[in-house]
């Protein structure tokens, strides 16, 4: 297998986990193996099976092999080399209904938060590692607490599974551009105001160029906003988008303020034209696009700063969204799993992913401070990742990508001009009812 990371344009949104739309294609200091098991971030050592062992690994959202591989799978095998690490990715012939019609047994399971209970819970296959967690020592303090919060909100308590790595929202921007034009790059901790006056100075066309100010991706933007808007109503499991004002901000703020007028730009510029056409000055975007799209970002002169900040909540960003690992109900070995789970969540395996630019979970400041060092990018501001507070997550339901779905499409026709905010959150919250609806009479 390859070791090298995999690159293909279509492997970003599966690995990420962030939209219905985005998830069907992409994904610090000194080593602490010499910790017990009772210490922070302890390294466990495996024992030698008293038989056989087989996990097989199941990426719900496609993940390729050699992604897999690259992240997780070598190191792995190397930590374990009495156990068979097997892996399959959702593809034709393996998607979940078809796997659990032929039967095929996986014992770890991985997706992003919220999407992850929405492809098990329906299915049965959710398993509650808690005490599993107990047995091995597993501190959940020392992770990012609201991953951890999150999990538990899912699941009524339980912990169906672990976060291994997260994502945040940072902001990507093309110094070529602020050269061109003689503007001083965004700085770390800017408002979302000075935000969007920047992106207005930038916003014009040269030489038959239309330069766009600001870009991001709608749905991510939606999933993972930082005014924490819960997306449902869980005691009444009604959309919120018509009646909580919050919504009304989050709009004016993302798919109008940015905008010399609404509809000026059609099209929201995204990961896409920032790094082809190379016509975007600013991106707000996954933290992970820098593992992922590594090539293609080398035809750019790029950097990132913090995701910006509203005035009345400075240095809180984006909601993390976490990529979680998690037992099934059918698993053969559940406490082999569970010892790998331990593994993948201990200071040691952490510590490799953020070297490679993976962003950890666990809160030591020895892991987060390896974050890039073996990067082709180790000069860019790896440290932007961790300079805001993560933005708490809402109470989430499991149609709730389905309503991040909707609303981020009238939010896109804001940007447009081709409705008001009323009238978008009107005919939001009409389609999200009808979603819940349909998936509540699923559910019985």
């Amino acid at each position: 297998m390859s070791n090298k990371p995999f690159r293909k344009a279509g492997s970003l949104t599966l690995a990420l986990g962030l939209s219905a739309a985005l998830l069907a294609a992409c994904s610090q200091g000194a080593t602490q193996s010499d910790k017990n098991s009772e210490g922070e971030g302890s390294t466990p050592k495996p024992t030698a099976p008293k038989e056989p062992v087989e996990l097989v690994f199941y990426a719900i959202n496609g993940d390729p092999e050699d992604s897999f591989n690259y992240r997780f799978g070598d190191a792995l095998r190397k930590k374990f080399p009495d156990y068979k690490i097997s892996y399959i990715f959702s593809q034709k012939g393996t998607t979940l209904p078809e796997m659990l019609t032929s039967g095929t047994r996986f014992d770890i399971t991985y997706h992003s938060i919220g999407f992850y209970e929405n492809f098990l819970i329906p299915n049965g296959l959710q398993y509650d590692m808690t005490e599993l967690i107990q047995k091995h020592k597993v501190d959940l303090s020392r992770f990012e607490s609201t991953s951890i919060d999150a999990i538990k909100q899912l699941s009524g308590g339980k912990m169906y599974s672990l976060p291994v790595y997260g994502n945040n929202l940072v902001l990507y921007y093309n110094k070529s551009i602020f050269d061109k034009f003689g503007v001083p790059y965004p700085t770390n901790g800017m408002t979302w105001k000075q935000t969007t006056d920047l992106a207005k100075k930038l916003t014009r066309q040269d030489g038959g160029v239309q330069y766009s100010g600001f870009g991001m991706n709608p749905t991510l933007l939606t999933r993972m906003n930082p005014l924490s808007i819960p997306n449902a109503d869980l005691a009444t499991h009604t959309p919120t988008v018509n009646k909580n004002d919050l919504w009304k901000r989050f709009y004016q703020t993302f798919f109008i303020d940015p905008q010399l007028s609404p509809g000026a730009i059609q099209a929201i510029p995204d990961n896409t034209p920032f790094v082809k056409e190379k016509n975007v000055a600013m991106m707000a975007y996954l933290s992970s696009l820098i593992t992922i799209w590594t090539e293609q970002l080398k035809e750019v002169d790029w950097d990132i700063v913090s995701l910006p900040s509203f005035e009345d909540n400075p240095g809180v960003g984006s909601q993390i969204n976490s990529i979680n690992f998690g037992i099934t109900s059918i698993a053969k070995n559940k406490d082999a799993a569970m010892e790998v789970l331990n593994y993948m969540t201990s200071e040691e395996f952490q510590t490799g992913l953020a070297k490679k630019g993976i962003m950890p979970v666990l809160k030591s400041e020895s892991v987060r401070n390896a974050l890039g060092q073996e990067s082709v990018f180790k000069d860019k501001n790896f440290k932007a990742i961790f300079h805001n507070k993560p933005a708490p997550i809402p109470p989430k339901a499991l149609y709730d990508a389905e309503l991040v779905t909707i609303y981020a499409k009238y939010g896109t026709q804001v940007w447009q001009d081709k409705a008001d905010i009323n009238t978008a959150m009107r005919l939001a919250e009409e389609e999200a009812k009808k979603k819940i609806e349909e998936f509540q009479s699923k559910m019985k």
